[in-house]
């Protein structure tokens, strides 16, 4: 990089906080949007409140020191058709720079000023034979950009590297680029930073897109097909009926889409290479009922099954669910989440290093060192988006290549399905379990705090229980739990004095929480005051009010997993997100809340809002380390890409070709930085 004109090893260090360290990165470091120069605005027909381009002259420059210590540079301008100011900010080096008569363009706000209008902190570049064209009269690039490195820099920078460098290997084959249409490598570079129009522009970011994915999909592809070759580690005895037994004891009939997950994970379990699938459903689609039955075939055929969860309110729930289940057909069912003593976790330690056949549930406390499973057949991993790839991985390596399950009620588009878990076979639950209605959501002001609890208290009385879930604190856990407990106390000595309230929180020990949502579940509790301990996993069909305070704190997935903790009994279930929003985002999240309840949508505007990297939880990563491609919206071309993919691993399955080197280099270097991002290890 310091080879580069003008990178010094300040600008190095500069660049480096923006992730640039080599001439590669530099290339890749592409604009967030373009600005639209190429067609001045004359000053008398300058629009307020928006960005524009102009062609002045300078007609006189002061420079004003305000009381406060700042320095203000104010440029009086003209052209043919009128006058206006510009003004700059603690930027005293302007006045020395700017000349009466000097010829200059700007670029930036117009605003009202008195009777005329001025350009706020515009870009100003002299129009002179020594004036650089890449900042006038065209599409100029806007970066990410540090503090101590300006646009100006940073264009000027990345125009000497696209110039002077060879850059990064052309790793698409000649055949590939003429089949889908797409240019060179060092033409796309070119134009997707310093674009003569927006089909230059457009041409460019295909071909580096497309790019991207192909490399992605040949990479997610060759370990689809790796695992397929892997020789199954659980080889289970026949069936006997015990599926068959379970669903007809259930009490509900199963959907069609549970139906049909159950049939695909069986004969996956059947089959000659270990499974890996992706359980996706909404809240409230069934997904445990489906795992319980992947569960028994593991048990039914010798061997040993493990769900894991990630809170131990969730895996305790797992538990007491799979034991009311399971337990009558005879499987037995084990816990071991962290808050166990040494003397709890002796007998299901002791079962797992037999292989007795049966099934654990837990939390990170399965992936510990003395869990040493003689005959694990079947990894379930719930909500799997809230592990890191060492704890799924480190599951897995606890048995000889088992069958993996990963769940998840995050609704997940088909571009972010074929990006982050393109090499998982994909099961979806797509309809609610028949009873279920759907949950009616009300947005109301702080102001209606009163009504909002003597309607709770009216539910009460109906013989019905809430959940009430206090204020998000991002500062600090301790403060939401006191924040929880300070609730619980005003709700029982105010609006709800009489009623049976208490409290949940994550400080609670393991025993304490599995106490109070059994009593909660057996109606001793009749409003439950929690945190987002119960986001996930808590099932009382009696409870049918959901009750969020300060909801425009959370965000959407968040407050569709607390709306599901409700509507899952036949009576009529309300959400009521009480919140004064002060921003439009917030604004927008509880309209969109209010509006519906398909998970679908949901996750798609939460996506919009948010980005996909923090909504899957690898927000440091980006998702998938794409830089051009948007894994929302380009499923035409990750689609293309992955035929594209397919079609050249049908001929050299290995990579080996001789004119593929560099691109089998790009996807060996891809699957490393893929590694955070793996579904299963």
């Amino acid at each position: 990089m310091q080879y580069l004109r003008g990178v010094g090893p300040g600008r190095a260090a500069l660049l480096a906080r923006l992730g640039v360290e080599t001439v590669g990165d530099l290339l890749l470091h592409l604009p967030r949007r373009h600005e639209d120069r190429r067609h001045p605005t004359p000053l008398a027909r300058l629009a307020v409140d928006c960005e524009q381009a102009a062609i002045v002259r300078i007609e006189d420059v002061r420079t004003i020191r305000t009381r406060r210590g700042m320095v203000l540079v104010r440029a009086g301008v003209a052209d043919a058709t009128g006058v206006a100011h510009a003004v700059w900010f603690n930027q005293p080096y302007l006045s020395g720079r700017l000349r009466r008569g000097q010829l200059v363009s700007l670029y930036g706000r117009v605003e009202r000023a008195g009777r005329g209008v001025q350009f706020v902190a515009p870009e100003v570049e002299p129009l002179d034979p020594d004036a650089e064209p890449w900042n006038v009269g065209r599409l100029v690039p806007v970066y990410p950009a540090t503090e101590g490195l300006t646009q100006r820099a940073l264009r000027a920078i990345i125009r000497d590297a696209l110039e002077t460098s060879s850059g990064i290997p052309e790793v698409l084959p000649e055949a590939v680029r003429e089949a889908h249409g797409l240019i060179g490598l060092r033409e796309a570079l070119w134009a997707v930073h310093f674009p003569d129009d927006e089909a230059a522009y457009a041409a460019a970011r295909r071909r580096l897109g497309f790019e991207e994915l192909f490399v992605l999909q040949l990479g997610v592809l060759q370990q689809r097909a790796a695992l397929e070759a892997t020789p199954r580690g659980a080889r289970y005895a026949p069936a006997g009926g015990l599926v068959g037994r379970f669903v007809a004891a259930l009490p509900f009939a199963l959907t069609d889409a549970q139906r049909r997950a159950i049939d695909e994970i069986l004969t996956d379990l059947d089959g000659p290479s270990p499974m890996n699938r992706l359980l996706q459903g909404d809240v409230g689609s069934g997904k445990t009922v489906v795992a319980a039955a992947a569960l028994l075939r593991c048990v039914e055929g010798g061997y040993q099954g493990a769900l894991m969860a990630p809170t131990e309110i969730l895996a305790v729930q797992h538990f007491l669910t799979l034991h009311r289940m399971l337990a009558p057909l005879g499987v037995t069912v084990h816990p071991l989440v962290g808050g166990m003593d040494a003397a709890a976790r002796a007998p299901t330690l002791e079962w797992v290093r037999r292989g007795e056949p049966g099934v654990v549930v837990g939390t990170h406390a399965l992936l510990e060192e003395g869990v040493a499973f003689e005959r694990l057949g079947l990894a379930v991993i719930d909500e799997q988006h809230r592990f890191g790839v060492v704890q799924r991985s480190r599951l897995r390596e606890k048995g000889r290549a088992p069958d993996v399950l990963v769940m998840t009620a995050t609704p997940i588009p088909r571009t972010l399905v074929l990006t982050v878990y393109g090499d998982l076979d994909v099961t979806l639950l797509d309809a609610l379990p028949p009873g279920r209605t759907p949950v009616v959501t009300h947005v109301r002001p702080k102001a209606a705090r009163p009504a909002v609890y003597a309607y709770v208290r009216e539910q009460v009385a109906a013989g019905r229980q809430a959940f009430v879930v206090c204020p998000l604190i991002e500062e600090s856990e301790s403060l939401q739990v006191r924040s929880a407990v300070e609730l619980a106390r005003e709700l029982a000595s105010g609006p709800l004095a009489g009623v049976r309230v208490e409290v949940m929180h994550g400080r609670l020990t393991a025993a304490q929480k599995a106490d109070r949502m059994e009593a909660f579940r057996a109606g001793r509790i009749d409003v439950l005051v929690a945190t987002t301990v119960i986001e996930v996993g808590i099932d009382v069909p009696n409870a049918s009010i959901m009750v969020i305070e300060d909801a425009d704190r959370y965000g959407l997935a968040q407050l569709h997993q607390l709306r599901g903790r409700v509507g899952r009994g036949a009576a009529k279930a309300h959400c009521v997100l009480i919140a004064d929003p002060v921003t439009e985002e917030g604004r927008r999240r509880l309209e969109v809340m209010r509006a519906t309840t398909d998970g679908f949508r949901i996750a798609q505007e939460d996506l919009r809002l948010r980005g996909p990297g923090e909504v899957l939880g690898v927000r440091q990563h980006g998702v998938a380390g794409l830089r051009v491609a948007d894994p929302i919206t380009d499923l035409p071309l990750l689609e293309e890409a992955r035929r594209a993919a397919t079609a050249l691993l049908r001929e050299d399955p290995e990579l080996r070709g001789g004119q593929v080197r560099e691109l089998a280099a790009a996807v060996r270097r891809r699957l490393q930085g893929r590694a955070e991002l793996a579904s299963v290890g």
